[in-house]
């Protein structure tokens, strides 16, 4: 069975990588939408050989959004990649302590190259975190920096 669950994130720039000392472990990410209308999301995954099928909501105030998620077959998620519009999002993931929580950090690779993306979900759209000195620009509800955009849109066609 998936599980549904309403996840509140916050998305910031970094300003250096000096968050790769301090990471615990990191992971290959390949993903793709099959589906973006009205704030809806389907996304396939392959994170580290393992498929997963995400299904998002729309955002209720930029910052939460209900979320369902499913682990599909490897090669379900290679077939569904195969279907998926615009380009695929190749990324590697780190992941980073910040006092109770973690940071999830995407560098992102191929047509996005360039961009860095750190992500924290929190328990609360107020709840107080941690703001380690390689944290930069809080892009928060800006739809310029979701994946799904990116897909459509790659980092390195926006003009600087």
């Amino acid at each position: 069975m998936g599980e549904m669950h309403i996840e509140t994130e916050r998305k910031f720039l970094t300003v250096n990588d000096s968050f790769k000392a301090e990471a615990v472990s990191s992971h290959r990410i390949a993903q793709g939408y099959i589906a973006h209308d009205g704030g809806n999301t389907v996304r396939v995954r392959i994170l580290d050989g393992t498929g997963i099928l995400t299904i998002k909501g729309p955002c209720f105030n930029g910052m939460s959004r209900a979320e369902w998620e499913k682990e599909i077959s490897l090669e379900d998620a290679e077939a569904l990649l195969k279907l998926c519009h615009g380009g695929i999002i190749d990324k590697i993931r780190y992941i980073v302590p910040a006092g109770k929580r973690f940071f999830e950090i995407d560098e992102f690779r191929g047509e996005n190259e360039g961009l860095v993306m750190a992500e924290i979900e929190l328990g609360s759209e107020d709840e107080a975190f941690e703001r380690p000195a390689w944290l930069g620009e809080e892009v928060t509800g800006n739809r310029q920096y979701y994946n799904s955009y990116l897909s459509k849109h790659p980092f390195k066609t926006w003009d600087s």
